[in-house]
């Protein structure tokens, strides 16, 4: 949990984004790759491919922390690229996604902690949405954005590992955070050689 502090904003933001990515991580805490794998939803999503897809976010995110990205590729090429981002392929190991995952996170949060909020920015065109130019835009339209996705991915994660063994991700964090027992919550034990274990 961010707890409350008197942050400057760039530092808010990194707590609530950081928050939401340790919520998606902690998805795959216990479960097996086979678990992780599993789409026990009707949508097809797994907690596999929800880091996955969270993964190339963060990548594609950086670019735009850092520099204007004022063109955004809508080919198929593009969309295949980004279909396949919440696909764990049999080439792929949650495991390894787990690294590149934290790897990406790491970057990420280090971009944002170096950012201006209400610095000057141009957010790219988004046909799927009506916007075919580039607008300006104050940068934290685009990192309160990225906070947007990033939570309604962790309530993805969250559903989907219910779905998978009953477990709630926040216990899975309040655990992996070290929390120790009390009257609201008893830490998860997690089966030896299992994801995150």
């Amino acid at each position: 949990m961010y707890a409350p502090a008197q942050h400057d904003e760039a530092t808010g933001l990194v707590h609530y984004i950081d928050q939401q990515l340790a919520a998606i991580r902690a998805a795959a805490f216990g479960l097996t790759e086979e678990q992780a794998r599993a789409t026990p939803c009707r949508s097809g999503l797994s907690v596999g491919g929800i880091i996955k897809h969270t993964a190339q976010g963060m990548r594609g995110a950086l670019e735009k922390v850092r520099t204007d990205v004022t063109e955004q590729s809508i080919d198929e090429a593009a969309y295949a690229a980004y279909a396949d981002g919440f696909v764990v392929r049999d080439d792929e190991t949650v495991a390894a996604i787990l690294e590149d995952f934290d790897r990406s996170r790491a970057e990420l949060l280090t971009a944002v902690a170096a950012s201006d909020p209400a610095g000057d920015a141009m957010a790219p065109p988004a046909p799927w949405h009506g916007v075919f130019e580039a607008r300006p835009i104050h940068r934290r339209y685009y990192l309160v954005h990225l906070l947007e996705e990033f939570a309604r991915h962790a309530g993805h994660a969250d559903i989907v590992r219910e779905q998978i063994d009953g477990v709630a991700v926040p216990a899975l964090v309040l655990t992996l955070d070290g929390a120790g027992a009390n009257d609201f919550f008893q830490p998860y034990r997690p089966a030896p050689g299992t994801l995150l274990a």
